[in-house]
This record gives C-alpha cells, structure tokens and sequence, in this order.
C-alpha cells in the first residue's frame, strides 16, 4: 500500500480472498474484494476496513482495481505486486466462470 503524499511503501500479502460480484450493465462487472491478509503484512494503522473494488468487462477483463475504506475511496494506493495478487485471483477460472455465469442485468 502507497498512501498518497508518502514515500513508505507497505507490501501486502493477501492469504484470502472474498469475493462478490454484481453485473452493473451488459458492459461492467463489479467485483467488491474482502479479503484476509497474512500475519506478517497487516493493513496500514490509518485504515479501519480495507477492501478493494475490481472493475471488469463482461468477458472478464480487469479495467480498474480501487482500494476501499469501509466502502469509500481512500488515500492509499495498491502496489502493482498487491494489484497483480488481485489480478491471478480474479483471472482463475473459478472466478471467470462464476463472471461468465452472472445474469443480466435488468
């Protein structure tokens, strides 16, 4: 995690993901991520509730990746390694079937 503003730079190892996905329109899923982290790489002290959201086409594709705080923009990025374990998660079959399976959205 890279807060805005800051030159410190924490490296967050994801040991969990949980995901939930809901189709926004024929072109957008949304994908909110809670997940767990490991013991040796907890969350910066500043954030009470981290999660991510993942913006994906419908064919799955991951367009944008947005860290969270109890469900609001925060001031802290995600490091390319933290957005890459992100990115393996969400481009595992498991999940691709389960976007590819989403109904329409009315």
């Amino acid at each position: 995690m890279i807060q805005y503003g800051s030159d410190r730079v924490l490296e967050l190892k994801f040991a969990q993901f949980k995901p939930r996905l809901e189709r926004r329109n024929s072109h957008w899923i949304e994908i909110e991520l809670k997940f767990e982290l490991s013991p040796a790489t907890p969350a910066p002290p500043e954030l009470t509730d981290l999660s991510a959201l993942v913006i994906c086409t419908s064919e799955g594709i991951i367009a944008q990746i947005v860290p969270l705080d109890e469900g609001c923009d925060c001031e802290f990025q995600f490091t390319a390694d933290e957005k890459e374990q992100m990115r393996a998660f969400i481009q595992s079959e498991a999940i691709q079937q389960a976007i590819a399976e989403l109904p329409l959205a009315e």
